[in-house]
């Protein structure tokens, strides 16, 4: 397994408006932290609280940009597509692991 923190990730949020967020970090449960407490991004800030519904892992911070603008491009059918199919356990373990 790889080093959970050499690994870069691309997260989606769910916002309390019902809209997504795509971004990237190498520390998922730092990164949901900072957006639920205001300090994350501008469009998090005001739509707080967020949840985490989906990650997943890239080994270079190339591809992980190049994916979060993949993302990012897609409309919100296509996101929730994503989102829907992921896991539940997959969450509960990625902040586990990381100490939440």
């Amino acid at each position: 397994m790889n080093n959970i923190k050499s690994m870069w990730y691309l997260y989606i949020l769910k916002c309390i408006n019902d809209s997504f967020y795509t971004g990237i970090t190498k520390d998922i449960t730092n990164r949901l932290e900072k957006h639920n407490s205001g300090h994350g991004a501008r469009y998090t800030r005001f739509n707080r609280p967020v949840q985490l519904v989906y990650f997943e892992s890239h080994k270079t911070e190339s591809e992980v940009r190049k994916r979060e603008r993949e993302i990012k491009r897609w409309n919100r059918n296509k996101k929730l597509e994503l989102v829907k199919g992921f896991p539940s356990e997959r969450l509960t373990a990625i902040l586990r692991i990381s100490g939440q």
